[in-house]
C-alpha cells in the first residue's frame, strides 16, 4: 500500500514541526527551560478548581468564557466586545493568522523571536519575512513593511527578554496597511504594555496569557484585545467550546486574587536581577530582560557544551541551534534556591573548562 501521507497538502508536507522546550518524562530535573513560573498558582485558584470537580464536568463550558471576560473588562476598562478568551495565546495567534493571512501573504516578524510564529504562517502557506534585530535587539526602520498582511511583535521578546519601545510599535502600526499583533505574553514582568494604543490604532491586536505570571501554564488560558469588529471576526473561527470549565474557573479565581500574581511577579523580577548579576560575574553577556527569563551569551566554554553538561547534571536550560543564538543560553527565572543550584553547577563547569 502506498504512503497515505502523499495526500497531505504540499505546503504541509514541506513544513518542519515546532519543537517546544523539553518536558522530561521521568527523573528529577531542575527545569529552567520553558519559562514556567516557579511559584504555585493562587490558593484561591486551587480551592475553586477542587470544588468544581463535581457533576458540572458532564456539561459543556460557557462558549464565551463570560466570567473571564467580565473580569478582564473591569480590570482593563475595556468593553467585553473587545475581548476574546482562548485556549492559550497560541490559539489566539492561530486564529488571527487564519483570519488575516492567505496564501503568499506577507507576514513580517523580527529575528530571532518566538519560533512558533513560523509554523502558524506555514500552515496558511503565507510568506514569512524575517527582519533581523539589531545587535542590541532594537528593531531597524526597515522592519516597517507597508505591504505586509500581518506584522508580529513579541514584547517583551522571546528569547531575548528585551523590549520594543511604544514609539516603534506606533511607527509599525502607522506604517503598515495590515494587522499588527502585539504578543505580550511576558508583560506582567515588565513596566510597559500596549493596551493604551488600541484606541488610536484599529489594526492592532494585543495578546496576553495566564501561563506565565499567573502560574497557569497547564490550564491554557489566553486572551486578546482588539476592536469589536476584529474580535467578532476572530470569534467566528474559534472552536465553539475552546476553553474548558476548569480553565475558566481557574482564570476567574486568578483574576479575583490579582495581588497574589503581582507579588509573585515582583519576586521573579528580584531573582531575575540576581541571576543576571551572577551570570555576568561568570563571564556571560546578559541582555537586560523584562521577562521571566534571561538570555546569556558566552564564547568559552561553548554554550552548547554548557547546555549538555547541565543536562547531564539534570538541569535544563534552553539552547537554540540558530546562528544568531549559537553562543547563547536562555535561562528561566526560578526560585532563589533553584538559581543557587544553577550557579553552583555553572561555577564548576566554567572553572573546569
Amino acid at each position: 500500500m502506498s504512503d497515505p501521507s502523499r495526500f497531505l497538502l504540499p505546503h504541509i508536507s514541506r513544513m518542519k514541526g515546532y519543537v517546544p522546550g523539553e518536558q522530561p518524562k521521568q527523573g528529577e530535573f531542575l527545569k529552567l527551560n520553558t519559562n514556567e513560573n516557579p511559584y504555585a498558582p493562587s490558593p484561591l485558584v486551587l480551592e475553586r478548581v477542587r470544588q468544581a470537580c463535581d457533576e458540572r464536568l458532564r456539561r459543556y463550558p460557557d462558549p464565551d468564557a463570560s466570567g473571564v471576560k467580565s473580569r478582564l473588562s473591569k480590570l482593563f476598562g475595556l468593553p467585553v466586545e473587545s475581548i476574546l478568551v482562548g485556549n492559550g495565546s497560541d490559539e489566539l495567534l492561530n486564529l488571527a493568522i487564519r483570519c488575516f493571512v492567505g496564501r503568499a501573504n506577507r507576514v513580517v516578524i523580527p529575528h530571532p523571536t518566538y519560533p512558533y510564529y513560523e509554523k502558524l504562517v506555514q500552515l496558511q502557506d503565507g510568506l514569512l519575512v524575517r527582519v533581523n534585530f539589531e545587535e542590541d535587539f532594537t528593531l531597524p526602520r526597515e522592519f516597517i513593511d507597508a505591504s505586509a498582511s500581518m506584522t508580529i511583535i513579541a514584547n517583551p521578546n522571546s528569547p531575548s527578554g528585551t523590549l520594543v519601545s511604544n514609539e516603534m510599535i506606533e511607527a509599525v502600526a502607522t506604517g503598515t496597511e495590515g494587522v499588527v499583533i502585539l504578543d505580550e505574553a511576558y508583560v506582567d514582568f515588565s513596566d510597559v504594555g500596549g493596551l493604551q494604543l488600541l484606541e488610536r490604532f484599529p489594526n492592532l491586536i494585543v495578546m496576553r496569557t495566564m501561563s506565565k505570571s499567573f502560574s497557569l501554564a497547564a490550564m491554557r488560558i489566553g486572551y486578546c484585545f482588539a476592536q469589536p469588529s476584529v474580535i467578532a471576526g476572530l470569534a467566528k473561527a474559534k472552536e465553539h467550546y475552546n476553553v474548558g470549565l476548569l480553565a475558566q474557573i481557574a482564570a476567574e479565581a486568578a483574576l479575583d486574587d490579582l495581588q497574589y500574581m503581582k507579588g509573585n511577579a515582583e519576586r521573579v523580577k528580584k531573582v531575575r536581577t540576581d541571576l543576571s548579576s551572577e551570570l555576568r560575574r561568570l563571564g556571560f553577556e546578559v541582555w537586560d530582560s523584562a521577562a521571566n527569563f534571561v538570555l546569556a551569551r558566552i564564547e568559552r566554554p561553548k554554550a552548547a557544551d554548557i547546555y549538555g553538561e547541565l543536562k547531564r547534571r539534570n538541569v535544563l536550560v534552553r539552547y537554540f541551534d540558530d546562528p544568531r543564538l549559537r553562543d547563547c543560553l536562555r535561562i528561566s527565572v526560578g526560585t532563589d534556591e533553584e538559581i543557587a543550584v544553577l550557579i553552583e553547577h555553572l561555577d564548576e563547569i566554567i572553572e573546569k573548562r
